[in-house]
């Protein structure tokens, strides 16, 4: 029996979240081993047990049997934002990193000394840090944000040698042979790490290249495959296999049982690729790129056999920013005082309790936004939707509706986005476009 909540149209909201949000320290036996697996413009109907229509993902689903599958989990619509929400727990109008634009990693990158990204977090508890993987998006290299060790490309989607020449490890330049297949390469690099770091905890920031563009064989797709659907789901496939293999070296090791397993996605599902990704025979409302549903709402599951309960379901609302003070949590650690974050632990969830979950959502790219409850959704521009059908369909609410429900839930959403006060706030372009890695 899974366990399952979901929020009326009639709760409070306590806007206090947005700016003071400790994570409170948890209980358990020892600090996890965290492992956060990122996939790349995959939405929910990419994933087998969210319903997805075309796509088979037996490991990722076999994961989300052992563990929780949360239902309402939010990103950012495009990667660097995403990533940046996720690693500091704060807003893109605080960081900066409102989109993947010149100027929002400029203002990240500048504003550098006021952040506070998860390595540094967990390496005051002793842990030892390692990134793998799709960095591009972010300034400076991951070790000036606390991680130990690290291999990266440049740009997105890196697959093959093809027009890229080499890669880096811990910031050394390394020749990229012809035939060796980057995904391949980045989890030995994993492994690697977690076998000399198994006798003390670890976090990784595992960044898959699956499924962003260019989409290019895999090593198991036929020689002769050139049809872009086929391809496509060669890649998902491939992917799902890279997390079978994460989780039997795991077992191997004899690090599953304290090993907390997230997997997740940075944003969602690619324009070209919506009409495929579909649940239930109906496509998603937007897609990456976009403040719609299927811009920012991912799959996220977690699993972690010492404490996470197997078959378990959570519909609390989930944001990115969530992740830094549930691992604090988790990790028995504190963050730098005077730190301001906009995120909320999981971490009571996780252990089977209730927590104190999430009234409302805030979701940003460029120098526009939205916050959503569990039924409605108010934008920078005044206009709400109702959320009765979503993901699949965002019901305009004409200004001058008098239905007391939705009256009620533009008051309480546009409340906290005059709380947030975004628009004072550090913003990148107007569109929050993609660069030239990203296109």
């Amino acid at each position: 029996m899974g366990r399952s909540r979901r929020w009326g149209v009639g709760v409070a909201f306590g806007l206090a979240m947005a700016f003071v949000a400790f994570p409170a320290i948890v209980t358990v036996a020892a600090p996890p081993n965290i492992i956060v697996v990122l996939a790349d413009d995959l939405g929910i109907g990419n994933v087998g047990c969210y319903g997805a229509d075309t796509f088979k993902t037996p490991n990722i689903d076999a994961l989300a049997a052992s563990g929780m599958r949360f239902t309402s989990c939010y990103s950012a619509p495009n990667c660097g934002p995403s990533r940046a929400l996720m690693l500091t727990g704060r807003y893109g109008f605080r960081t900066g990193m409102t989109g993947n634009d010149k100027t929002a990693v400029k203002l990240m990158r500048d504003g550098r000394k006021d952040e506070t990204m998860i390595p540094k977090i967990l390496k005051a508890r002793g842990y030892a840090t390692a990134a793998a993987g799709k960095w591009s998006q972010i300034p400076l290299e991951p070790s000036d944000w606390g991680f130990d060790e690290y291999i990266t490309t440049n740009g997105s989607g890196a697959y093959w040698a093809d027009d890229r020449a080499t890669y880096f490890v811990n910031g050394e330049e390394k020749p990229w042979k012809e035939g060796v297949y980057m995904p391949d390469l980045n989890h030995e690099f994993v492994v690697d790490f977690m076998t000399r770091n198994r006798d003390r905890p670890f976090y990784i920031h595992y960044a898959l290249a699956h499924v962003h563009t260019k989409i290019l064989r895999t090593p198991d797709s036929a020689a002769d495959t050139k049809d872009s659907e086929a391809l496509y789901a060669d890649n998902i496939a491939y992917m799902d296999k890279l997390v079978g293999r994460l989780l039997a070296d795991l077992e191997r090791l004899g690090l599953k049982e304290n090993t907390l397993v997230i997997f997740t996605g940075d944003n969602g599902v690619h324009p070209n690729k919506g009409d495929i990704s579909t649940i239930g025979g109906r496509r998603l409302s937007g897609h990456k790129g976009t403040l719609l549903e299927g811009g920012s709402r991912v799959p996220l599951v977690a699993a972690w056999p010492a404490q996470v309960k197997a078959g378990t379901t959570c519909d609390d609302l989930v944001s990115f920013t969530d992740f830094l003070p549930t691992f604090a949590a988790l990790a028995g650690a504190e963050v730098p005082k005077g730190l301001v974050l906009d995120g909320r632990s999981f971490a009571p969830q996780l252990l089977g309790a209730q927590g104190t979950p999430r009234e409302w959502l805030f979701v940003m790219l460029g120098r526009h936004w939205y916050a959503r409850d569990g039924r409605w959704k108010l934008t920078d521009k005044g206009e709400l939707f109702d959320l009765v059908d979503a993901p699949f369909e965002e019901k305009p609410v004409p200004a001058d509706s008098t239905d007391a429900e939705a009256t009620a839930g533009r008051a309480r959403l546009a409340a906290v986005l005059a709380e947030l006060d975004p628009a004072s706030g550090k913003l990148g372009e107007e569109s929050g476009k993609h660069d030239k890695h990203d296109k």
